[in-house]
């Protein structure tokens, strides 16, 4: 049924994308009917091909009201989103895990080498606290894959952290310290240390403790307690499988096979290629799912394709991952 080889997917470049996403919309119009309702009511023309930007994106609100996925395929494996109490979290039914493992291996690996060059030390306590966490399930397989013996999770052992940074920092060892944004700010508070050989990676997560912070606030107060030049930061969300990083100073890069578009508040039929409004996602890997995303991210979108987020949109629900206020 599928019409790809998925490697053409992960293989995209940019004179190659718009047939790939026509592609992949031809595909999940027709086999995924929760996205063929919607694409129905909004587009009068839906067999005629498209630029990727007039593609009508489903609202992410969808992945907590329907079930959205595209074909027949059993799930492998549900991921939920985080939530504070009450609140509806969306669902992701992953038909390939396999498909989010190679997205993710890959699209940290064009940023940032091998994994086996790495200890990662994951600080998600949050995450790790519930079932069905998609980043939970990313850090586990990245251990895994790093194959360093001193690589794995960490809750609120802070001492034994910080221990075994320091550790790690005398032999010069590189180290990816992944961490949810709560406890690397009460970790850095209790332990700053100076690191020379870490990358401090904040995947967003404040989920109501404390005010929360802008980006900029977060990250200067980082860089002073972890004498650090940048902080590095992960852009994920349970619907996608596939994550932008960014290596300092809040600009997002996305893997080739992963585009952000920015539509008009006032207008959701009208995208930019530049400029600031909601941001808009299209996701290739999301194959079985659904591909083409308007979220609730606020963000700034430069003519390179990097983006910042700036905040969420009055009134969207809080999410586990939600950092910013505007």
């Amino acid at each position: 049924m599928l019409p790809i080889d998925i490697n053409n997917i992960f293989s995209v470049n940019e004179s190659s994308f718009d047939d790939l996403c026509n592609t992949v919309f031809q595909f999940q119009y027709q086999y995924n009917p929760i996205y063929r309702k919607w694409v129905d009511l909004i587009d009068t023309s839906p067999s005629e091909r498209k630029i990727p930007q007039k593609i009508p994106a489903l609202p992410i609100s969808f992945f907590k009201e329907q079930r959205v996925v595209t074909g027949n395929s059993q799930e492998q494996k549900i991921f939920e989103s985080s939530g504070t109490t009450g609140v509806v979290t969306s669902r992701h039914y992953v038909a390939d895990i396999a498909i989010y493992e190679q997205s993710f291996i890959q699209g940290f690996e064009r940023q940032y080498g091998s994994i086996q060059n790495w200890c990662v030390l994951a600080l998600l306590p949050a995450y790790l606290e519930r079932e069905n966490s998609s980043l939970v399930y990313m850090a586990n397989k990245m251990i895994a894959m790093s194959g360093h013996s001193e690589s794995g999770f960490y809750l609120y052992n802070y001492t034994e952290l910080a221990n075994k940074l320091a550790e790690l920092e005398l032999q010069g060892q590189p180290v990816l310290l992944l961490g949810v944004t709560f406890a690397l700010l009460d970790f850095s508070a209790t332990f700053p240390l100076h690191l020379k050989h870490t990358v401090v990676m904040e995947t967003g997560g404040m989920k109501g403790r404390g005010r929360e912070l802008t980006r900029p606030e977060l990250h200067e107060t980082l860089i002073s307690r972890f004498k650090l030049n940048h902080i590095h930061a992960e852009y994920g969300m349970t619907e996608l499988l596939s994550q932008a990083y960014s290596k300092g100073n809040g600009r997002y890069y996305c893997p080739p096979w992963m585009k952000v578009y920015i539509r008009k508040e006032d207008d959701p039929f009208e995208l930019l290629t530049e400029g600031t409004g909601l941001i808009q996602i299209i996701d290739l890997a999301n194959i079985y799912s659904c591909s083409f995303i308007a979220t609730q991210d606020i963000g700034k979108l430069y003519a390179d394709g990097s983006f910042e987020v700036l905040g969420r949109m009055d009134h969207a629900d809080i999410r586990g991952c939600s950092l910013l206020v505007v």
